[in-house]
C-alpha cells in the first residue's frame, strides 16, 4: 500500500509518497519541489541522475532499514519520496480553461469518501481524457497514500478540487456550457441510448446512499448503467469507479 503522510514546513505541505508508480510518476512531475528520496538496490537502475538531479538528498537503503524506517504494512515497495503537495487550480480555472476546448469531460463525486476508489477513478481519468474531479469539501477524502496507489501515477495529472458547495458548483458547470449527467439506479433511462454532447459532467453518489436529491435536482439527465446479467447471483449496482470507467469511455469513443 503506497500512501502520502501530510506534514506542513514552513507553510508548505509536504509528504511522503510510497510506492514505485506513485514515486516515479511524482519525481517527472516539475510543479512539486522534492526533498528527499529513499530507495532500495532493485531502484536504482531506474533511477538515474538526470531523474533525480532535482532531489537534494538521495539515499540508498538495505530493506530492512526501508522496513524499520516506513514499516511493513504500507508496502512501500523499497522507494519513498518526500515531496511537497500538488497546488490544485480553482473551479473557475477549470471553467475558463474549458472554453479553448472542444470537448471536455468532468467528474462530480457527491460523498463519496473511500480514497481507493477515488485513486482508481483518477487512473480512468487519466486514461480518458478527463483532467478534473470535483468532490465536496466537507465529503470527501483529503489526497492520501491509499488514493496515490490506487492511481497508479495519475495524481499526478488529475485536478482534485475540493468545493464549499457541491450543487453550487454543477449549477456554475452548467451556466457555462455543460451538460449534466447524474447516475442513479432509478432512473428510466439507460446505457447512454443518446448522444452524448461534448462537454459532459458525470455525476456519481456514494455506493450506499446514490445521489443526494439536491444534487439529483441539479442535473440535466438522470441515467443508469444497466446490464443483463446471465448469472443466477444477482449484482444490483456497480461499484462507484467501475460506473465512472464506463461512463468516461462512453465519452470518449463518441467525442475523439
Amino acid at each position: 500500500m503506497k500512501f502520502i503522510k501530510q506534514k506542513k514546513l514552513k507553510n508548505k505541505v509536504f509528504c511522503e509518497i510510497f510506492g514505485k508508480h506513485a514515486v516515479y510518476a511524482a519525481i517527472k512531475n516539475t510543479n512539486r519541489k522534492h526533498q528527499k528520496l529513499y530507495f532500495t538496490k532493485n531502484h536504482r537502475a531506474a533511477l538515474d541522475s538526470q531523474t533525480t538531479k532535482l532531489i537534494p538528498e538521495i539515499k540508498e537503503l538495505q530493506n530492512i532499514e526501508m522496513n524499520k524506517m516506513f514499516g511493513t504494512e504500507k508496502n512501500h515497495q523499497g522507494i519513498v519520496l518526500k515531496t511537497s503537495k500538488i497546488e490544485q487550480p480553482s473551479l473557475q480555472n477549470i471553467i475558463s480553461n474549458s472554453k479553448n476546448k472542444q470537448s471536455d469531460v468532468i467528474i462530480v463525486l457527491d460523498q463519496v469518501t473511500d480514497p481507493i476508489n477515488i485513486g482508481s477513478i483518477m487512473r480512468s481519468c487519466a486514461l480518458f481524457n478527463c483532467d478534473t474531479i470535483i468532490v465536496s469539501k466537507d465529503n470527501a477524502p483529503d489526497i492520501t497514500g491509499n488514493m496515490a496507489k490506487a492511481a497508479s501515477g495519475a495524481l499526478e495529472v488529475t485536478n482534485y478540487i475540493t468545493v464549499v458547495n457541491l450543487s453550487r458548483a454543477i449549477n456554475q458547470l452548467k451556466k457555462n456550457d455543460f451538460w449534466i449527467y447524474g447516475f442513479d439506479s432509478n432512473s428510466s433511462k439507460t446505457n447512454f441510448e443518446f448522444n452524448l454532447p461534448k462537454k459532459c459532467v458525470f455525476v456519481f453518489g456514494s455506493e450506499g446512499k446514490g445521489l443526494r436529491n439536491l444534487t439529483k435536482k441539479e442535473c440535466d439527465e438522470l441515467i443508469e448503467i444497466r446490464i443483463k446479467s446471465q448469472k443466477k447471483f444477482k449484482i444490483d449496482s456497480l461499484n462507484v469507479s467501475n460506473a465512472c470507467s464506463i461512463a468516461l469511455f462512453e465519452h470518449y469513443k463518441k467525442n475523439y
